[in-house]
């Protein structure tokens, strides 16, 4: 494994917390260990073949329901597993609301915007329902006009990879990992 710590070290000298690759009781043979040192590469967990092995074990254990893997001489910290299988584009949130099939994901902006006047049904002074499209859509004064203004609504994408630890490695900071 010996490999798997020189080349990594190599790859991306200066990149990785330097408790992570000497000192302490950490050890790169360790499965723990190796796992750690393949997450805090900037370049992805499995940017380097050394590390695809002890990664592709990492998911296969927490798909089981096993806890994350122990490093002892290096403060880090996962949580449990998550799983989230839907994403939005940027600017929107993901929200859960109900339709015609029950409860559905749904994609709202985040900002408020300038939609279609159908969407502002109830007149000059009131707020419409929320349709498929559009949710709280109203009339509002921009400048000297007035515009029917709501929160778009867009449907999620279904994530490849919808499972996912946060792991926080000390002097890395905290990512989340998805598998």
């Amino acid at each position: 494994m010996k490999s798997l710590l020189v080349g990594i070290v190599s790859a991306v000298t200066g990149c990785i917390p330097i408790y992570l690759i000497s000192g302490g009781d950490a050890r790169a043979d360790d499965w723990g260990c190796q796992v750690i040192l393949c997450l805090s590469n900037p370049g992805g967990p499995t940017q380097f073949a050394e590390c695809r092995p002890p990664i592709s074990k990492l998911w296969q254990t927490l798909a089981k329901g096993h806890s994350f893997p122990t490093c002892s001489g290096v403060g880090f910290r996962a949580s449990q597993p998550g799983y989230e299988p839907y994403s939005c584009n940027d600017g929107y949130s993901l929200t859960a609301r109900y339709g015609d099939r029950g409860q559905e994901a749904t994609c709202v902006s985040a900002t408020l915007q300038k939609v279609d006047a159908r969407f502002c049904r109830s007149g000059r002074n009131g707020a419409a329902e929320s349709t498929d499209l559009v949710t709280s859509a109203r009339w509002q004064r921009e400048g000297k006009h007035v515009e029917c203004m709501g929160y778009p609504i867009e449907r999620p994408s279904r994530r490849s990879q919808p499972h996912y630890i946060d792991v926080n490695i000390d002097s890395v900071g905290s990512q989340r990992v998805w598998y």
